[in-house]
Order: C-alpha cells, then sequence, then structure tokens
C-alpha cells in the first residue's frame, strides 16, 4: 500500500491549490465586513501561563528559560479568549483575531492539533449579536466559494437560509424524548435521572459516567441532526455546561452558551460573558479538580486574567473554527486540504 503524497508535492498542492486560495478570499472578505462595524483586529500572544481550564482541553507545553536558567512551564494557548477578554478590560470594545490556535489530542478528518479560530467581541452587545454574525460569516464564506449550500460527508446546508434556533432543552426532547432540565433539581444534577433517561433513549451510558459526560454523549447523539435544512444555532446550554458564559437572567438552570451547526459539524462556541470574578474562579477549580482525576494533571489558573475580569464590561462573544468553515464552504473532505502547511500524519 503506497503512503499518501506529502502536502508539498507538486501535484497534491496543484489539488489544493483552489481552496487555498479560497480559504485567502474567505478570510479577507470576513476582514473587511468586521472592519466596515468598527472592529479592530488584534494579534494575541500564543505562548500564554495557562491554556485555558476545562476538563478535556489538552494544551501543548512548553519551557521558558530565563537568562538566569530559571525555568518556568509555558503552554500554547487553546484559545485567544483570555487576552482578548484582557483586551476588553483595557477598553476596547469591538476587536477580531484570526488566531493560531493549538489542542492535543485532537487529529482528524476534522481536527488538526494547529488550527485557525476566529474570535470576536463585542462590548455592550446581548449574545444575539454574535449569533447574527455566525451567520453573515456563513454567508461570506459561501459566496466567497460559489456556493448557495455547504457540503460535509454526505450532509448539506443552505447557506442563506434563516438560522434555526433550538435550544438544548428542546433538542433534547424532539430528538431523544428527554426532559432534560428534569434532570437538573435545584442546581443539582442529578446524574442518575439523566443516566435513566439515556438509556431509556438506546444511548449507552458507563457506570462511572458523571452527569456531565452523559450529556456529551447525548450532544454527540443529536449533532447529525443540527443544522440540516439551515444553520441551526443551539441555544441555552445548561449552567453547569456554561464554560464562560453567564448564566440565564429568565432561568438560572441554562446559560447564555450557545454553538453552531453546519452539516451536523459544531462550527463555532459563543457566550454572553461571564464577568464575575469569583463565579469563574470556582468554576476553574472544578474543572481541573475533574481534569486532575481523570487526566492526573491540571493548568494553573491564570489570575491575571480573573483580575482583568473583573474590569471587564458586559460583552459577547464567540469563537469560531476558520478552516471548518472553509470545509463545509468548499465540499472538501478534511480539513488537512484547507489549512496551507498541514502537519503529517
Amino acid at each position: 500500500m503506497s503512503l499518501p503524497l506529502p502536502w508539498w508535492d507538486v501535484t497534491r498542492h496543484a489539488d489544493r491549490r483552489g481552496l487555498l486560495l479560497t480559504r485567502n478570499r474567505i478570510k479577507a472578505a470576513i476582514r473587511a465586513h468586521l472592519e466596515g462595524q468598527g472592529f479592530v483586529e488584534v494579534d494575541t500572544g500564543i505562548l500564554q501561563v495557562s491554556p485555558g481550564n476545562e476538563t478535556h482541553l489538552h494544551a501543548f507545553a512548553t519551557e521558558q528559560i530565563g537568562s538566569d536558567l530559571s525555568r518556568r512551564r509555558l503552554y500554547l494557548h487553546t484559545s485567544p479568549e483570555f487576552a482578548c477578554k484582557k483586551l476588553l478590560a483595557a477598553g476596547e470594545r469591538r476587536i477580531f483575531s484570526f488566531a493560531h490556535t493549538f489542542r492535543n489530542r485532537e487529529r482528524g478528518r476534522m481536527h488538526h492539533p494547529e488550527f485557525t479560530m476566529l474570535e470576536w467581541y463585542r462590548a455592550g452587545a446581548p449574545y444575539a449579536a454574535v449569533m447574527r454574525d455566525c451567520a453573515d460569516f456563513v454567508r461570506i464564506a459561501a459566496d466567497c466559494a460559489g456556493a448557495r449550500t455547504l457540503h460535509y460527508a454526505g450532509r448539506a446546508c443552505p447557506a442563506d437560509a434563516a438560522p434555526e434556533y433550538l435550544s438544548v432543552e428542546r433538542a433534547m426532547s424532539t430528538r431523544l424524548g428527554i426532559d432534560l432540565l428534569a434532570t437538573l433539581r435545584g442546581g443539582v444534577e442529578d446524574r442518575d435521572a439523566l443516566a435513566q433517561a439515556a438509556e431509556a433513549a438506546g444511548v449507552p451510558v458507563a457506570a462511572d459516567d458523571t452527569w456531565s459526560d452523559i450529556f456529551s454523549r447525548l450532544i454527540v447523539e443529536i449533532e447529525p441532526t443540527l443544522g440540516l435544512d439551515a444553520l441551526t444555532l443551539l441555544t441555552e446550554y445548561p449552567a453547569c455546561e456554561a464554560a464562560l458564559a453567564r448564566v440565564a437572567a429568565h432561568d438560572a438552570r441554562v446559560s447564555e452558551r450557545f454553538e453552531l451547526y453546519a452539516c451536523g459539524v459544531e462550527l463555532a462556541n459563543g457566550f454572553g460573558e461571564l464577568i464575575d470574578a469569583a463565579v469563574q474562579r470556582q468554576r476553574f477549580a472544578e474543572q481541573m479538580d475533574e481534569k486532575q482525576r481523570r487526566y492526573g494533571e491540571r493548568y494553573p489558573i491564570d489570575e491575571d486574567f480573573l483580575a482583568a475580569l473583573a474590569h471587564m464590561p458586559p460583552a459577547s462573544g464567540c469563537a469560531l473554527g476558520f478552516d471548518r468553515l472553509v470545509m463545509l464552504a468548499t465540499g472538501a473532505p478534511r480539513i488537512d486540504d484547507v489549512i496551507w502547511t498541514p502537519m503529517a500524519e
């Protein structure tokens, strides 16, 4: 069996070049769209004290050696989020970044260890505003690719149809017959209740699965049904899955967190941003305790970020997988096809 040609082979590069030039057009068009609305492009540092504090995010670590030969562990960021929010605290109002981002333990058709994340923030804006931005970016990408429909793995999604707004609660109810919020009693997750509901829906559950594990299994189960007839904005994630989002004012069981789907593929993750440093510290600590339990490691908390959070204005923000957007707009089958210099597998 012959090995695939390397990306720098002249024949393979010729096959990919049209996709890569389309990538450039999409980036330029989105940049122009944002700058036309008064956004400032920022270039955030990649080396960070903390790569992020979510249980299942795995970072690349490195070491800084000082002139006195002192050593300090640093990480390649898993998102430019902490740095961008510090800029909001510094007074910036509308910012965006096409950030080279790094995540370990992720490699496949839709995953690359180094990828480009489009991240943007609107100070003083509700999170519905960044949802509308998501739909705009998809239309821009499709226009640049000369396509009316996004494609992936035999699934299709019209690029210009009005997005579907679907709460996680309703998605679980209509797809799986599960009353998700009934398993959140008094703000506490009822693991056994969710396990029973999942098994009744035909979704297997392991004995050591937590509520969060089961929830993740259920999301994976419904993902292929999202973003088919139109883009799906999956809204109101449970508060216990809020990450860096604030809790919703109308229901403390859910948060101002959403994800964007097209062709069954997650494209973006957005928040009405949490600016309570004490609550964020507690969430980070809980996530790192769980990471220690599962993986035997934990990442430090960026104290500078928490200090800045107390000065950050109310804002909404979103992170979009730019390479995935290019894939779906061009119909490319693998993420490597739309990255100029992908890593060899």
